[in-house]
Parts: C-alpha cells; structure tokens; sequence
C-alpha cells in the first residue's frame, strides 16, 4: 500500500490542461507508474479534500533526446486527469 503523497507526484501545468481547468474541472496530475484509477480517486480526495466524479489514467511514453552522437531516453511516466465534481476546486491551480 502506497501513501497518499507517493501517488501524486506533481500537478502538470500546460496550457492544454489549463484549458482543461476553466473548461470541464478537469486537473492534471503526474502519478506514480503503479497507481490506479482507484488510487488516484482515494488520493486526491484525502489529500485536497475534494469530490472527484471520474479519474482517466494515461501512460505517456519518452521521448528520445540525443546529445552530440548519443542517444538516449527520457524515462515514461504515467499521467492522470481528474474531473473534480461541479462547485470543488483546489487553491494552488487558481491564478495560474
């Protein structure tokens, strides 16, 4: 069983997901490679609590990056949208 806090590992700030905020509530989060659905719903809701309606988890595959002849990998990463319920917000998404 994963803490609440190694579940979510950061909050992604782009201009789609931004979009995404004043549109449809929905946030973005990057969570660990492990989590669930499940998991991504009990931790938003302990950690900011919020209501969440629906959670889609997306894994993101890396990128190749090449410096002068090598090539290399940037690691995958998993990525999850939650759409919180009509009225819930979280403080640290307003104003950005």
């Amino acid at each position: 069983m994963m803490d609440f806090y190694q579940i979510i590992k950061k909050p992604l700030i782009t201009e789609k997901a931004t979009k995404q905020k004043e549109q449809a509530n929905q946030l973005t989060f990057e969570v660990d490679r492990r989590a669930n659905k499940i998991l991504v719903r009990n931790a938003v809701e302990n950690i900011f609590k919020v209501k969440v309606l629906s959670v889609t988890v997306t894994n993101v595959k890396g990128k190749k990056r090449t410096v002068g002849r090598n090539v290399g990998r940037k690691p995958d990463w998993k990525k999850a949208i939650v759409r919180l319920a009509p009225g819930e917000n979280i403080e640290f998404f307003e104003g950005v």
